[in-house]
């Protein structure tokens, strides 16, 4: 309709924006109800005008930066630009980069039931080194071909309503008015495309993060909405992560610190350690039935009511469980601080004389957790190559097609392993099947079929039958009664009650503690709060260990339940669970604060409340603390 009408490059420019903001509209759309399970219920509870507000000012972020470089075709004051072939290369490089966006944002929303979040350079880096991907991204565009559908369509649509301006370049032109009026929208354009890049017009107004979606959303989950992904990427790209908070120390409680003293008294007991870090097994699964022989195992273990992951993805994981260390900001060894000096269970086991080794069925080095396991202490390192050169196994005929080696014979190879090494002993296994794309060996197909609630389910009862089978062999092992074994998930994944639908409950995690002789560990379900960082420190405890260490969670050997507590960090906001309540805190003031036992949907935000303040300042000493250290090369004792 604009073709018929002299417009002016500027005009076409504006248009042609605006067209690309309903675009990244249109995507946010999709987005929200491709997740309307997760986001649809709570997020707009929220006042329409805000979401709309927020999602505005995020999106001129990014469509300002993605198209600036078109921006400047559009509008340097050069009467060059006029010209066909240069507007022709206009509108390819708009319609390119604007592809490029809508792409993502599609593809984003399938990624979101994974990690909750959008997605950030962190989670490019997790992937850079999987040579898989390419056929689990054929996977994905067979299994939501609406949305590349979807795309394909929007794309054609930025071509065909594209707005080119009319050319004058064999015309006759007043070039004394055209260049007065073309520096002047110029001129004009850089303030405002700076303003809204950073987010506002005042001096006092700092570019706007991923975190400043908070304040248009109830809860951190729902930011995710307000979000683009070319504006997420962004803003993580060669960010800082980790500094100092510059909290006085009048407001925090100097008496946190993530130094471990030990017991000098204490003599190590060899006690053998195992750790098994189950894929997306959460808490829900097991409380729900889908996990039987794990639920069994909890009644002879030390277990609590209250028991939490530390991140939402695998690389979280890792660093939580086995050294001690939550994930704030971003994943711990996709920072610079990874190259810190840093320790955990196998590196202080090592020390008094413990073999150690970690086991993965994937490829050796995916998702980094080889190199990961050498840096903290693990001497040895059992991957796919591994399990494909011990005859006594299958090798490739395992292999999943996707990831790794299936869970039921890995977990055989590793309790092979075990029974060659030298004790007393440490070694930690992460498994893999419980993972998309959720399917089984074909020999069990008919035995865990598909579930049209969830299709991780099917993959859940399979490993909780890897795992009982994995024990059955254990038992029968001259190692097996001198052994503590840990049992936990690298994170959370989908959610069918609403409970585990909360800023919280995505972070319900099972942290079983079992010794079969009860030697070091009786059974008993606590009341309290847990976490994956107090695996540490609780385990060191329990063998033993008498040498100094740094560990951010808490031995709950000997921390009674009131004092127990668990930390997170979601989109943005930190979150700490105390006793009766659960506060959110954007760094520099509350933004949430729930009595959770009372209110588990979390729907009654009384900040305020008695208790709200030593609780803040507990976590404002945990997060000073944690920044320090990582600042300063602080994570192992010298």
């Amino acid at each position: 309709m604009f073709k018929k009408h002299n417009i002016s490059t500027p005009v076409a420019f504006v248009i042609n924006m605006a067209m690309a903001y309903v675009a990244y509209m249109l995507c946010r759309i999709e987005y929200v109800a491709e997740n309307w399970s997760a986001l649809g219920s709570s997020l707009f509870a929220n006042p329409l005008s805000g979401l709309l507000a927020g999602s505005l000012k995020f999106d001129t972020s990014a469509i300002l930066y993605t198209n600036i470089l078109y921006a400047l075709m559009m509008l340097l004051p050069l009467h060059y630009k006029e010209s066909r072939l240069w507007q022709k290369a206009a509108k390819w490089l708009f319609v390119m980069v604007n592809g490029i966006a809508i792409a993502a944002n599609l593809a984003d929303s399938v990624y979101f039931r994974y990690t909750g979040k959008r997605t950030t350079m962190s989670v490019l880096q997790e992937f850079e080194n999987e040579g898989n991907m390419g056929s689990i991204l054929g996977a994905e565009v067979i299994n939501h071909w609406y949305l590349f559908m979807l795309g394909i369509v929007m794309i054609y649509l930025l071509w065909k309503l594209y707005v080119m301006p009319s050319s004058r370049a064999n015309k006759k032109r007043n070039y004394i008015l055209y260049y007065t009026a073309n520096t002047l929208v110029f001129v004009l354009y850089i303030p405002l495309t700076i303003a809204g890049m950073r987010g506002g017009f005042t001096h006092a107004v700092r570019p706007i993060t991923i975190s400043n979606a908070n304040q248009y959303v109830s809860h951190p989950k729902e930011a995710a909405a307000i979000l683009n992904t070319p504006f997420s990427l962004i803003r993580t790209t060669g960010k800082k992560s980790f500094k100092d908070p510059g909290y006085a120390i009048t407001e925090i409680d100097d008496t946190y610190t993530a130094l471990h003293n030990g017991n000098s008294q204490s003599v190590p007991n060899k006690k053998n350690v195992v750790v098994l870090i189950v894929e997306s097994f959460g808490r829900e699964y097991v409380e729900e039935g889908f996990a039987p022989f794990v639920k069994s195992l909890e009644q002879g273990s030390l277990t609590f009511d209250y028991s939490y992951a530390n991140g939402r993805k695998s690389i979280d994981g890792m660093p939580s469980i086995l050294s001690s260390i939550p994930m704030f900001v971003e994943p711990f060894f996709l920072t610079p601080a990874s190259l810190n000096n840093v320790s955990g269970l196998a590196g202080e086991l090592g020390k008094i004389g413990y073999s150690t080794a970690f086991f993965h069925g994937a490829e050796n080095g995916s998702m980094g957790f080889e190199a990961f396991a050498k840096a903290t202490g693990f001497k040895k390192y059992y991957g796919r190559t591994e399990y494909n050169a011990d005859k006594r196994f299958d090798g490739d005929d395992d292999f999943d097609g996707t990831w790794a080696i299936w869970d039921e014979p890995f977990l055989q190879f590793y309790a092979q392993k075990m029974t060659e090494m030298q004790q007393p002993f440490m070694t930690a296994v992460f498994t893999a099947s419980s993972h998309h794309p959720f399917n089984v060996p074909d020999k069990y197909a008919d035995i865990y079929k598909d579930d049209d609630k969830n299709s991780i389910h099917r993959c859940i009862r399979y490993t909780d039958m890897a795992i009982r089978k994995f024990f059955e062999t254990a038992r029968k092992q001259a190692w097996y009664n001198n052994t503590v074994f840990v049992l936990t998930c690298d994170h959370t994944n989908g959610f069918d009650s609403d409970m585990y639908n909360t800023d919280l409950g995505l972070y319900a995690a099972p942290l079983i503690i079992f010794d079969p002789t009860g030697e070091v560990v009786k059974p008993e379900r606590r009341h309290g709060v847990a976490q994956q960082i107090d695996i540490m420190p609780t385990v060191l405890s329990l063998t033993g260990y008498n040498k100094p260490y740094i560990a951010f969670g808490q031995d709950l050997t000997k921390t009674n339940d009131e004092a127990t507590w668990a930390v997170s960090y979601n989109n943005g906001i930190y979150q700490f669970v105390k006793g009766d309540y659960f506060l959110q805190f954007d760094g520099r003031k509350v933004t949430g604060f729930y009595d959770f036992k009372q209110d588990p949907l979390l729907k009654n935000n009384v900040i305020g409340k008695a208790k709200q303040d030593s609780m803040l300042r507990t976590l404002k000493a945990v997060i000073a603390d944690y920044m320090k250290r990582m600042e300063n090369n602080q994570l192992v004792v010298k």
